[in-house]
């Protein structure tokens, strides 16, 4: 059996404190978490992904959405007034950004270009995605339709997003992050939580619904429903390494599922039946964070 073919093993980390680990990312050379709760310490860093140190957040906000890109990491919140940014050129020192819309700002990613993010309510806004040049300075724009927005990923020249309401309406996409149209996921009736580009396919994965936790397309427009390993709460999927790997808020001993090609999934024993809440790849390391657990917040398997 080759290197390719053995299941991932996922062994515990010690977490820097137990907040509550919302997302996490890596990027110029440093995993780099954020938490929802925690007095002046919701992020942490970790050069390897197994020692991980605290860091002062900017603010006490509800720390969502996380990414790296253009030489600063990102992070958007749920919460704040005015301030549900905060950007950092290493992840360890961080300065909190002005921003008139406050939106549950729940993903963020980085195209090369443009940073995208959404959020799956608003307070006063008509906003539900914001875009930057460089994650200072964020403009509102039109969603195709004013859902719960969860998610957004970029690949194959195009931006898509994933929300957990909606009617025929639940996924959106953009060639920009600008002009957005809506589009049918493939089940109403499912959550959709994350959404990730690999290996040719869009794959995104929900916490709610019967069966077809699971749901695929080649371009973004159609979408086709997938059997996951086991109908978890499936809340973070991410790809690299010739591999899709999601995690879930619950679960016993089954809290992680894998996959070659985004449709055939197999369970992964978690390393402990904690609330798995995001995962991400980086330095040949995938790392999983939690919101539960005492001492052990963080996973990593590679």
């Amino acid at each position: 059996m080759g290197l390719k073919d053995k299941p991932l093993v996922w062994t515990i980390r010690q977490s820097a404190a137990d907040n509550n680990w919302y997302n996490v990312c890596y990027g110029n050379s440093r995993f780099v978490a954020v938490a929802t709760t925690g007095t002046g310490n919701r992020v942490m860093t970790s050069e390897d992904g197994i020692t991980w140190t605290l860091r002062t957040s900017a603010y006490d906000n509800a720390w969502a959405g996380l990414c790296y890109g253009n030489g600063i990491f990102v992070a958007t919140a749920i919460s704040g007034t005015g301030n549900r940014l905060m950007t950092s050129p290493d992840g360890i020192t961080w300065t909190i950004r002005t921003l008139s819309l406050d939106c549950a700002w729940s993903s963020i990613c980085y195209n090369g270009s443009i940073f995208v993010a959404v959020a799956y309510n608003t307070v006063g806004s008509i906003y539900y995605v914001m875009t930057s040049q460089d994650g200072i300075t964020w403009t509102g724009r039109t969603a195709a339709i004013n859902n719960s927005w969860r998610s957004v990923c970029y690949g194959n020249g195009q931006f898509v997003a994933v929300a957990s309401a909606g009617t025929g309406n639940r996924v959106m996409t953009s060639p920009d992050g600008i002009t957005w149209t809506a589009r049918a996921s493939s089940d109403d009736s499912m959550a959709w939580y994350s959404v990730c580009f690999g290996n040719g396919l869009y794959v995104a994965v929900a916490n709610i619904g019967a069966g077809n936790r699971v749901m695929t397309s080649p371009d973004g427009i159609t979408w086709t429903s997938r059997t996951p390993a086991v109908n978890n709460a499936w809340v973070s999927v991410c790809y690299n390494n010739g591999r899709f790997v999601a995690v879930s808020t619950d679960g016993s001993g089954n809290g992680v599922m894998t996959s070659r090609d985004g449709i055939n999934w197999e369970s992964g024993e978690s390393a402990a039946d904690n609330k798995w809440s995001a995962v991400c790849y980086g330095n040949g390391l995938f790392v999983a964070v939690a919101q539960s657990g005492t001492g052990n917040r963080v996973m990593t398997a590679g």
